[in-house]
């Protein structure tokens, strides 16, 4: 399969957010990638379920929530009554991510596991046949426009080898930092899903931008 772009709606303007939203439909994109903060596991607030439901009452592409917050099992079935269609958790606020992982799975959701940037993919051996999507934070979690962490790419690398290796199906998504000087050599390391935020709204023409992100 061709690799898929999700623009990061933490990016978009939120004072005309419908524009965003028919702008992601009306192009190249393949997902809604929506980025939830609690103030407590990252140092940021971001939405909830009313805005994420105004997103999805828009949205013609899957939702793909990452959630960013401590007890993320708690709030799986709301997340799925708003609309998502990919939940991913982080394994540092899991402390049994294969209960979490199941949980999700159960509810009719495709189940992702993010990873900080300074945690180690081994974690990961035992769950990974079970895992649809594995998020690698490219930057610390929290804010936009931060600086890609170059470490990345030896990071998908492992990652593909470990997914090969256990015979799993779970994608390689990135997020942070993902523009045009480093998309592709990410998808050469063999990345299939990448997020895109300040590199799509802070240009001058966001659709154009997905396209080339998309070649």
């Amino acid at each position: 399969m061709s690799h898929l772009i999700a623009p990061s709606v933490l990016s978009a303007n939120f004072a005309n957010l419908q524009a965003d939203i028919e702008m992601i439909n009306n192009s190249e994109a393949d997902w809604f990638h929506v980025d939830v903060m609690d103030g407590v596991f990252v140092p940021n607030i971001s939405f909830g379920f009313p805005v994420i439901k105004s997103i999805q009452k828009f949205a013609k592409k899957p939702l793909d929530v990452h959630l960013m917050i401590v007890n993320p099992d708690q709030y799986a079935q709301a997340f799925k009554d708003v609309g998502a269609e990919i939940l991913t958790v982080h394994i540092e606020a899991c402390p049994h991510l294969h209960r979490s992982v199941q949980n999700i799975k159960n509810l009719g959701m495709k189940a992702g596991v993010a990873i900080n940037p300074h945690t180690s993919i081994n974690l990961l051996e035992d769950t990974i046949s079970d895992i649809d999507l594995i998020c690698l934070m490219s930057v610390n979690p929290g804010f936009g426009g931060q600086k890609f962490i170059e470490n990345t790419y030896e990071k998908v690398k492992k990652l593909k080898t470990l997914i090969q290796q256990k015979n799993s199906k779970a994608l390689i998504e990135i997020d942070g930092g993902v523009d045009l000087n480093n998309y592709q050599k990410l998808i050469d390391c063999g990345a299939n899903v990448l997020v895109a935020g300040n590199t799509v709204f802070s240009s001058k023409n966001p659709s154009e931008t997905i396209k080339m992100l998309k070649k």
